[in-house]
């Protein structure tokens, strides 16, 4: 199998080429960068490409964007994106194009050579490989949506306006209706969001924080 590795950390590159060719790999190329990435792999055209999500110059998203490039340009090449966080937003925009060839792995899944080289070999092979963790945050966030997709048009009226920090006196004031109805409108989006009453918890919060997330 021909692998290209875009990892802008030295020490981790060679461990992964030392790592992958001892196990009869291919390293076809070894960069540092994005630029350097989409270069290597219109070059060698290998069966899959690692890629680090955040490289030089700004550390941000530049493997995540090169990894996106490179589905299109090279439909051929899998693409098994590397971090050392969960970042559900970049997972989300790798996958959009389709999950066939592509893996998403936290960077500590290495040190388990054998489950990094399966997921290597699936996401070449035409599979998918995603990080445990990954699955659990990106199902947290599809609940988060499917929950707010729940509310009525009034309820999300309701819920903007509280994420402008107005209190139930004033949006009653800005909607024409009575403080009453929209204490039901609270009530029942609290009840949609899975936001119970708690001592602990301030429910107008997390139910604020939902919608600004979404």
């Amino acid at each position: 199998m021909r692998v290209v590795i875009a990892e802008d950390a030295a020490v981790l590159r060679e461990l992964l080429v030392q790592m992958l060719e001892d196990r009869g790999y291919e390293v076809c190329a070894a960069v540092p960068d994005a630029g350097a990435l989409r270069a290597a792999v219109a070059e060698h055209r290998p069966d899959v490409a690692i890629v680090d999500i955040r490289m030089p110059p700004t550390h941000t998203d530049e493997g995540l964007r090169a990894a996106i490039a490179l589905r299109s340009e090279h439909p051929d090449t899998g693409v098994l994106l590397f971090s050392q966080y969960v970042e559900t937003k970049y997972a989300t925009e790798l996958l959009a194009g389709g999950s066939a060839g592509v893996g998403y792995l936290l960077k500590d899944r290495v040190a388990n050579i054998a489950e990094f080289t399966s997921a290597l070999d699936r996401v070449a092979a035409g599979g998918t490989a995603l990080d445990p963790e990954v699955v659990t945050q990106l199902a947290g966030a599809s609940r988060r949506t499917d929950d707010l997709a729940t509310l009525t048009p009034r309820e999300r009226e309701v819920l903007s306006l509280m994420a402008e920090g107005r209190s139930n006196a004033a949006i009653a004031a800005e909607l024409y209706v009575s403080a009453g109805t929209v204490e039901k409108h609270v009530a029942s989006l609290f009840g949609k969001l899975g936001l119970p009453a708690s001592e602990d918890l301030n429910r107008r919060v997390l139910a604020v924080l939902r919608f600004l997330k979404d």
